[in-house]
């Protein structure tokens, strides 16, 4: 069984930090960067060695649950934050990682350390422990709704693409990607996103229809970063796919011997 991502709610019960501050319409999406495996691929290299250390599966998964929350939950804010999980602290996410998925961590916008992990009781004037009264139950549902949008979305899109490459045959300031086919039946076509290299998230994109190749005129692979997403008939998208390097080149002719 495939397993596309992997999310885990963990301390997401207030929005109420210790000094008394809320902040309801904010949850924290924990993003690690580069998968922690102790031998990387010859792939996992070449994007590395690209400028794609922020494309790796578990930021692109962020970066489609942000979208995703943007437009169906627009009161509340996914803060992103690219690590994998606060100091001091680890979740269930963290196995995943470590096997190399995909996978989030959402977490309350600030803590208040009496009431996790602590015995009921009251001390020096001050209450300890994980009780009811300490939930906000409409923030709760406003994060099973983002946790909910976003699974129904990924759940409806086609699969991320396959194979996803761009072309580097020659220098010019065009951007050739290519890509294999997608099976589904309700497969519309593919989205090409793009950013600055410095940005957090996708800027522009070009819906490019069901083919297999574009080339994006006057826009050089050198200075944006670029991903190619798959979509159906219902506008449902998958997380973009970094593309890695291909380079074409002649086959070398042969010389007949008598």
């Amino acid at each position: 069984m495939a397993i596309a991502g992997m999310f885990t709610n963990d301390i997401i019960g207030s929005p109420k930090a210790d000094n008394g501050v809320i902040d309801e319409h904010t949850v924290r999406l924990f993003a690690e960067g580069v998968p922690p495996l102790k031998a990387m691929t010859d792939d996992m290299l070449t994007q590395l060695r690209t400028g794609g250390e922020n494309d790796f599966p578990t930021r692109e998964l962020a970066r489609a649950v942000k979208s995703v929350a943007d437009l169906y939950v627009p009161q509340m804010n996914v803060r992103l934050i690219y690590r994998r999980d606060r100091f001091l602290r680890s979740g269930d996410h963290g196995p995943f990682l470590d096997a190399g998925f995909a996978a989030l961590r959402f977490t309350e916008p600030a803590e208040n350390y009496a009431h996790q992990h602590q015995d009921v009781r009251i001390e020096n004037g001050k209450h300890y422990g994980d009780l009811p009264e300490y939930v906000d139950f409409n923030y709760v549902a406003n994060v099973a709704r983002i946790n909910a949008a976003s699974l129904a979305e990924l759940a409806l899109a086609p699969a991320a693409p396959r194979d996803v490459e761009v072309e580097t045959t020659r220098l010019e300031n065009d951007t050739s990607l290519r890509w294999s086919a997608n099976t589904e039946p309700t497969l519309a076509g593919y989205r090409l996103v793009w950013r600055e290299s410095t940005a957090p998230f996708w800027e522009h994109t070009i819906e490019v229809g069901n083919v297999l190749h574009f080339t994006v005129k006057a826009m050089s692979k050198d200075n944006v970063i670029f991903g190619v997403e798959a979509v159906d008939q219902a506008g449902h998208a998958s997380p973009a796919v970094y593309p890695r390097p291909f380079r074409i080149t002649e086959t070398p002719v042969k010389k007949m011997t008598q």
